[in-house]
């Protein structure tokens, strides 16, 4: 990021309520504004409403309401639910307002004024839904190819943008600035779409079918095409910003998902180098969120979950947290509600809300309140009894690399490196029985737990912009002395997802599948089991492989050698939450490559749809040992 810097979502279209696309966009864009205001930059966020076009007039109509009237009662709905979410943009623009109607009709003047619109009788497939023109070419089993939904046959006059005039320079302007969209697949797929003729845009819609729009300034008869209009807002914020707010154009980055490049990555950027200004900075395209059976979630496909739903049950937060740490950047992401079960209950319940209880608890035990202000600067003991990494007592060193991630937007990563510190804190004490040695060695103990309590201060100030409520809550209970939360105050609660009352959007092929008990495994004797080689081992490396969502490569110690094998599990486990993981490993399994990456052996997991556990043994056994 830079040092002042603009971030935008779209403005999402006002019909319906927000969904959990509209929310994961609209809280990355948060928790990236709130990151850079800790990194102490000057960061100006905006958000807001599409309110034209001939969707919202219908609607209105239905509801015996004029169209301005179901805007402001929508736009209630929208404010309300960022607010629930703890969002805090710093504009939230309509594009009624008039602020944005001048900027608006001031644009078309600019881009006609040059010669640069036209007026022309058009025919083609028009989709209501979509508001827009389809060729044939484009129409997939005569449906358009955005909704599916029907097409009508329609010829009328209309104003056009000469866009085709302007590709060779936007072909220039992706080449020589090749981070002006990510993820780099994003610009491909825009370079690959350039590599054909583009044709110009219609602008405008005759009043004669669709009066609820911005009127053409130089003919009344018409008014602006949505999109058209609803594009320039990202402008016309800086124009007329809310007071006490400073912002200017260009916008260093636009949040999009990635079915909306294409008017992001072309469209928009040829609109404002005809008009004169220069094109946004930088455009981000994050992935869909998919059902368990990877289908989009959207209204459309009446598989959307509600925001709502989720935050009234278990507060803003924790849906804030599974939504950043469970998609990877630019990627597809799955929702289930036992995924966001599992995510609350093993990093915010079991990890980090265990640990503060835990801290809290010895805290008041040993009487450490005592040695706050005599503890030395270094602990006194050899070595860290808690491993923390070296840059995390270097406040600036960590906030560096946590900067580094996020200015990728891995924020994922990003978290997993601060609740890395969480595990490690958790892990060695365990290990090392401060509850024992206070008694032994109580001066020495009491000053590594109020730095293990300083390390937990700095998690929470690091994870604030994901969760700002309960970081805040954790912050001021570690001022007030360390406070012990009451059984009606616990941070995370664990959720029993026995008790969920919220169901699952099923999609067809769910329903129709059979039951796993449906099939009886073959029956095989002891020969054939003893045929199977496996092994104790325990997980010493693990990461991603970039371009799958599912798969990871671990380096696995079977007490001989380190196998290398790639395992299904990243959507259940974390590549940190597996280092020093003991696992079973089947060793004898014929080597295989997966994306190219060479595969020996396969570690065992207990599976039930998208639930994954790996097993292990029940108490520490010497590596290498057979399971028999």
């Amino acid at each position: 990021m830079n040092r002042d810097f603009y971030i935008t979502t779209p403005l999402y279209y006002v019909n319906g309520e927000p969904h959990i696309g509209h929310a994961y966009t609209t809280i990355l864009a948060d928790v990236l504004t709130r990151f850079g205001r800790l990194m102490g930059r000057r960061v100006h966020f905006l958000t807001g409403l599409d309110e034209h076009g001939q969707k919202v007039s219908q609607a209105a109509a239905e509801n015996n309401k004029t169209p301005q009237q179901h805007c402001d009662e929508m736009a209630v709905t929208w404010t309300n639910v960022w607010k629930k979410l703890n969002i805090e943009p710093d504009d939230f623009i309509r594009t009624t307002e008039p602020r944005h109607e001048q900027v608006v009709i001031e644009f078309l003047n600019r881009i006609n004024e040059k010669g640069d619109v036209y007026r022309k009788e058009y025919e083609g497939w028009y989709s209501v839904y979509e508001e827009r023109y389809f060729t044939e070419k484009d129409l997939i089993d005569g449906r358009d190819p955005i909704s599916g939904r029907p097409v009508e046959r329609r010829k009328e006059t209309n104003y056009f943008f000469r866009m085709s005039k302007y590709q060779e320079w936007l072909i220039k302007h992706y080449k020589k600035n090749q981070r002006a969209i990510r993820p780099r697949s994003r610009l491909n797929e825009v370079l690959g779409y350039l590599k054909q003729p583009l044709g110009d845009l219609c602008i405008s819609r005759p009043r004669s079918r669709l009066e609820w729009g911005i009127p053409i300034p130089w003919d009344d008869d018409y008014v602006t095409y949505v999109w058209f209009d609803a594009l320039i807002n990202y402008f016309s914020a800086t124009v007329s910003p809310p007071e006490g707010k400073e912002v200017s154009w260009p916008a260093d980055l636009h949040l999009i998902a990635k079915d909306i490049l294409t008017t992001h990555a072309v469209y928009w950027p040829i609109m404002l180098h005809a008009a004169g200004y220069e094109p946004p900075r930088q455009i981000f395209a994050h992935g869909w969120w998919l059902d368990k059976d990877a289908a989009k979630m959207s209204k459309s496909e009446g598989n959307v979950i509600k925001p709502l739903d989720l935050v009234d049950r278990f507060g803003p937060d924790v849906f804030r947290y599974y939504l950043m740490s469970e998609m990877t950047a630019g990627m597809d992401a799955n929702f289930s509600l036992d995924s966001f079960v599992r995510r609350v209950n093993s990093d915010l319940a079991n990890d980090l809300g265990n640990l503060y209880n835990r801290l809290a608890r010895l805290y008041h035990q040993f009487g450490w309140a005592k040695y706050k202000d005599s503890r030395p600067t270094t602990t006194s003991f050899e070595e860290d009894p808690f491993e923390v990494p070296g840059e995390l007592r270097d406040s600036v060193e960590f906030v560096e690399l946590i900067e580094n991630l996020v200015d990728n937007y891995e924020i994922n990563l990003a978290i997993g490196h601060i609740m890395s510190v969480v595990n490690r804190i958790n892990r060695h004490i365990e290990r090392w029985e401060p509850w024992k040695s206070a008694r032994e060695r109580p001066d020495e103990t009491a000053w590594a737990m109020l730095e293990a309590i300083d390390y937990l201060d700095r998690v929470a100030e690091m994870l604030a912009p994901v969760m700002p409520e309960k970081m805040a809550t954790l912050r001021q209970w570690i001022r007030d002395g360390v406070r012990m939360p009451g059984k009606d105050q616990q941070l995370f609660p664990r959720i029993d997802i026995r008790e969920l009352q919220l169901k699952q959007p099923e999609s067809p092929a769910a329903v129709a599948s059979p039951p796993l008990a449906a099939s009886e495994p073959p029956e095989i004797s002891i020969d054939d089991f003893a045929a199977l080689d496996m092994r104790v081992g325990v997980i010493r490396e693990a990461e991603r492989i970039e371009g799958t969502d599912r798969l990871l490569v671990l380096k696995v110690d079977i007490g001989v050698e380190i196998r290398q094998v790639v395992a299904g599990i990243a959507a259940s486990y974390r590549p940190q939450e597996l280092i020093d993981k003991r696992v079973i490993l089947l060793v004898n399994l014929k080597p295989v490559r997966l994306r190219g990456i060479a595969s020996r052996g396969m570690i065992l997991a207990a599976v039930k749809e998208q639930n994954i556990a790996l097993l292990t043994v029940d108490h520490d056994i010497e590596i290498g040992s057979r399971i028999s």
